[in-house]
């Protein structure tokens, strides 16, 4: 974790992130548009690597390194263009999105016997 972990961060989950991309090509509003897609559940760095370090069960430690010059502080989309334009948003939430991910993974190591 950079700096303290406080900075924030979205995450979103790559079938919402699909849908979206989907809605902006196919709708006859979005010509000539421009469009924020993402999860606007704004989390810290630090929180973040917490919810991972719980669901996979680890009791390695979080390791503090110096933050970056140019690290920024908060990342989080507005998507309300999108959500009125194309009426999407993300459906997937952050728990969620980690669990389908941890698995997917999980079945890889198993199917190459890891």
């Amino acid at each position: 974790v950079f700096g303290n972990g406080n900075q924030t961060r979205s995450f979103c989950y790559i079938d919402d992130m699909v849908e979206g991309i989907k809605a902006s090509i196919s709708s006859d509003k979005s010509k000539g548009e421009v469009f924020n897609l993402g999860n606007p559940d704004e989390r810290t760095i630090l929180e973040f690597a917490e919810i991972v370090r719980s669901l996979v069960q680890s009791k390695s430690s979080i390791v503090f390194k110096d933050l970056p010059v140019d690290d920024p502080t908060r990342r989080c989309p507005n998507i309300s263009k999108a959500r009125k334009t194309l009426k999407w948003q993300p459906k997937v939430d952050l728990n969620q999105g980690l669990k389908e991910t941890v698995r997917y993974y999980k079945n890889i190591q198993e199917n190459r016997g890891l």
